[in-house]
């Protein structure tokens, strides 16, 4: 995952819990405390594990995918706007064309939305974030994934908050323009290459004169890159009609296309590629804002000057799949463990040399501890008993799923019930239900041989 993501998912779940209130974040806490480094990496490690359970990493996946679909549909469209341009430009061939005119279809529309753009990235930064507002609604709407929509108020943020969402609606905008005047240079050559069309200039009020001063100013630039300009007979004389002579036609035609060249396409790649620039040395500054709200309160959650458990948040409405983070090179032996037993049972029982007992979890307390330890000597396999007389709550099912994520294979062993008393069969099958969904594997017998072994 790249940085920019990381950023972003993390963003993400600051504004979520800033929306809608901190979430269970008790194992994420632990597990980014465990791997250690600086607070802005462990408020990042905390993020990632947060959008990795609760479905925001693939969310971003989905909107990316929807990013990338919506971005190719607004190229289709400028190729075809610009397409658009080039025909209306130069007309079907029958009738001569207006040499100003058909640059006025060319570049008007063009150079007007630049030099707004321009105005606005001096003054306010933000102009042009209409398009960039359909782009993100279209990568919404295409992502298909109703947690995607957590994701573009937190980039527009993120972009805002470091000064480069101008510099993103920025490449943008003017790689979109710069497709549609490609696409118009293109259609406009092989029009001219297919068609023969005679160029005429046509005024009211103005002069011949101006029109000779107009037309070679525009001339000038494209002229140093070898187009020709009409000589100032050509241009007097295409002002009573189209000029039958070959050279007149091409001379008309080279300067036409020229000048799309030159002050179309050529700015548009110009300031396509500085605001790329801009944004790639943006993007490389981006760093974690720890005086924003939400992070001070994670300080010393994520780096606690003394060890505390803090408080538990309300437990998820959904249990989430359990998928072990560890391998098998990174664990080693066989522990035992057991959730909430009461006095009348005996444990532990008899275990093999080579089967760990880690007691009785039954406070706050000797959890934490457990999970601490378990993060830096994670076992090879794990067996959790379990009480089937109690209830299956959301916070033994959590910490159930917690323990098993810190080893390689787990199993449940669901406790018989002591002599002269009967097991309730709902509560029974709410266990089975509750531990299906997390697709752990369990029995009613002692998994000691499996523990000892790894087979039955």
């Amino acid at each position: 995952m790249t940085e920019l993501n990381t950023l972003w998912l993390t963003e993400t779940i600051r504004l979520r819990e800033a929306h809608a209130g901190p979430l269970e974040d008790q194992e994420a806490n632990r597990l980014a405390r465990s791997a250690g480094g600086d607070l802005p990496t462990r408020i990042q490690r905390r993020a990632l594990w947060l959008a990795e359970r609760d479905g925001l990493s693939d969310a971003l996946k989905h909107w990316l995918q929807g990013a990338r679909l919506a971005l190719l549909v607004l190229a289709v469209l400028s190729v075809i706007s610009g397409a658009g341009l080039a025909f209306a430009a130069l007309g079907d061939g029958q009738m001569p064309v207006n040499v100003f005119w058909a640059l006025g279809s060319l570049l008007g529309l063009n150079l007007i939305l630049l030099l707004s753009w321009a105005l606005g990235l001096v003054f306010a930064g933000e102009h042009g974030a209409s398009l960039g507002r359909l782009w993100l609604w279209l990568s919404e709407k295409l992502a298909r994934d109703a947690k995607a929509a957590q994701l573009a108020p937190a980039l527009i943020l993120m972009l805002q908050r470091h000064k480069l969402n101008r510099w993103a609606i920025g490449v943008l905008v003017n790689s979109l323009w710069l497709l549609a005047m490609l696409s118009a240079l293109v259609i406009l050559l092989t029009l001219l290459a297919t068609r023969r069309y005679g160029f005429v200039w046509e005024t009211t009020i103005l002069g011949a004169d101006t029109f000779i001063s107009v037309t070679q100013a525009l001339g000038a630039l494209p002229s140093l890159l070898g187009f020709s300009v009409p000589t100032v007979e050509m241009i007097r004389a295409s002002g009573d009609a189209a000029l039958n002579i070959e050279s007149a036609r091409q001379a008309w035609a080279a300067w036409l296309v020229g000048v799309l060249l030159v002050y179309g396409v050529v700015p548009r790649l110009l300031l396509a590629g500085f605001c790329l620039w801009r944004w790639k040395t943006g993007q490389a500054s981006l760093h974690l804002d720890l005086n924003l709200p939400g992070y001070a309160q994670l300080r010393e959650r994520l780096m606690p000057t003394s060890e505390r458990l803090g408080i538990s948040d309300a437990a998820p409405e959904q249990l989430h799949r359990v998928e072990s983070g560890v391998s098998d090179q990174q664990s080693d032996g066989a522990l035992l463990v057991a959730i909430e037993l009461d006095d009348q049972r005996p444990w532990p029982p008899p275990l093999p040399k080579n089967v760990s007992n880690a007691g009785i979890l039954d406070s706050r307390e000797s959890r934490h501890k457990l999970l601490e330890q378990l993060s830096r000597f994670p076992p090879a396999r794990l067996a959790i008993a379990c009480d089937p007389r109690r209830s299956p709550d959301r916070g033994s099912l959590a910490l159930i799923a917690e323990l098993a994520r810190s080893a390689s294979a787990t199993r449940i062993w669901l406790l018989q019930a002591p002599p002269g008393e009967a097991l309730d069969a709902e509560r029974l099958g709410d266990w089975h239900v509750a531990l299906q969904q997390l697709e752990l594997p369990f029995a009613d017998c002692a998994p000691l041989n499996w523990l000892e072994t790894g087979h039955d």
